[in-house]
């Protein structure tokens, strides 16, 4: 390419740098400086983030170690978490709800499993789902060291289409009064239809999705808000550390089979 075509190009370039300069920054984040820290360390960054609260947070207490993994995420490495700010939505929906019995797919490090464990009402039980062993191993000790027993969190290593089948017979979990999706949004649909399948979903349950607008959640999207079974509700949020990208928190509530 000559120097004129390039020069041609450069306000193009200058323009889209700026505009999507959000976005550009979390692609540095997420995916380039997240990949030279794990090969120059050895260690995933959910296990750096680990190390770093096992030092700094003060265990049996969730609010403090979740204030930590924001202070990690926030000036050491973008953690891609829920953060803070959908963390009061979703602490507040469970309060409100008050659930006996839920459940979460897609633990991760555990940062929404302490969210809702420490909103449960006396005696709830909170059944969580992690597809990646090494991630569960993190997200399991940090439970623990929060003061989460197995009795109140237990944490279901494997993929959540061959979970969820299993709830009932293997897990002892005939309903799920609320459940929150935040594995992977393009599974989301297929999960939901899992759980209206196997009869996990009591009228007046409530379902969570995370994520639904970014990357996003299209498909699931549309059919609840047309299958005519589920009332909807949207919850505007931001990512933690780039407001600037807009995310949302759907909010179902199931009527029924119907």
């Amino acid at each position: 390419m000559s120097p004129a075509i390039a020069l041609a190009f450069l306000p193009l370039v200058v323009t889209l740098l700026v505009r999507y300069r959000h976005y550009f920054r979390l692609l540095v984040r997420t995916v380039l400086l997240r990949s030279l820290r794990d090969c120059l360390s050895g260690l995933r960054m959910e296990e750096r983030a680990f190390s770093y609260v096992l030092t700094h947070a003060l265990p049996g207490d969730p609010g403090h170690i979740l204030t930590t993994l924001d202070h990690w995420s926030s000036h050491c490495e973008y953690l891609s978490h829920m953060g803070p700010a959908k963390g009061q939505i979703l602490m507040r929906l469970v309060e409100e709800k008050a659930p006996a019995c839920a459940l979460e797919l897609g633990t991760y490090c555990g940062y929404s499993t302490l969210l809702i464990a420490r909103a449960l009402p006396p005696g709830g039980r909170l059944l969580t789902v992690e597809r990646d062993p090494r991630t569960a191993a993190v997200a399991e000790k940090l439970i623990r060291l929060a003061g989460f027993d197995e009795h109140t969190v237990e944490l279901i290593v494997g993929r959540s289409e061959e979970v969820i089948p299993r709830l009932r017979t293997q897990y002892q979990l005939s309903r799920a009064d609320l459940v929150l999706l935040a594995h992977r949004p393009r599974c989301y649909l297929r999960d939901l239809q899992l759980l209206e399948g196997h009869a996990l979903l009591p009228a007046g349950a409530t379902v969570l999705a995370d994520h639904v607008l970014f990357p996003g959640a299209p498909r699931f999207l549309q059919y609840a808000k047309s299958c005519g079974r589920y009332h909807c509700r949207l919850h505007h949020t931001g990512l933690p550390d780039f407001p600037a990208i807009k995310d949302g928190i759907a909010q179902l509530t199931y009527a029924g089979p119907g």
